[in-house]
């Protein structure tokens, strides 16, 4: 199925050069001149081989019909990172790099899309929005408030995240684990 390289995102499995690869990164850079783009990191789903592309985000991009099965995380060990099919209960690893960046948000029992090439998993896609605790940032500076500053936090998966002034140590914030950035705070 034909997509627009702009749309792209974690966890698609994309055709490239005949073969089918596993999106790991996705940014979207719009330089100050010139037109956007997508920056992508990739793996290969049969070799494991990794490649960075770049795409104009008006190309279009194959996206493969996969089949994508919600299934839930349950741990990881020396072995990768397991998840159990909320259908069958089939219990399968997958290697702990296929998240890239996104893994610190993946947490115990936390429901995923994997998507299946021939019975195989081969990438995993997280939810748009997770709920993550604020456990260290800076106090708030008078007077500060009023303006759109950022300041620095750390998250309680040790993810840094520039949150807004009003936001304090032990908040809960919803973060977009694909661009890793705040969202809002959580309700």
């Amino acid at each position: 199925m034909k997509q627009l390289a702009g749309s792209i995102r974690i966890g698609w499995v994309i055709e490239y050069k005949g073969k089918p690869w596993t999106v790991t990164k996705a940014q979207h850079i719009k330089p100050g001149k010139g037109g956007a783009f997508m920056q992508v990191e990739m793996k290969a789903v049969e070799e494991g081989t990794k490649t960075n592309e770049r795409f104009r985000t008006e190309d279009t991009v194959e996206k493969m019909m996969v089949e994508e099965k919600d299934c839930q995380f349950l741990f990881e060990d020396a072995t990768g990172l397991t998840f159990m099919e909320c259908e069958t209960f089939e219990q399968f690893s997958m290697a702990s790099d296929i998240l890239g960046d996104s893994r610190p948000f993946l947490t115990d029992g936390m429901t995923v899309y994997i998507s299946f090439i021939d019975g195989k998993p081969v990438s995993v896609e997280l939810p748009q929005q997770v709920i993550c605790t604020v456990v260290e940032t800076e106090p708030v500076v008078k007077g500060q408030t009023a303006s759109s500053s950022y300041k620095p936090s750390i998250l309680d998966n040790g993810v840094r995240v520039m949150v807004p002034p009003f936001i304090n140590a032990g908040d809960k914030i919803v973060v977009s684990p694909s661009e890793g950035t705040y969202v809002e705070r959580a309700k």
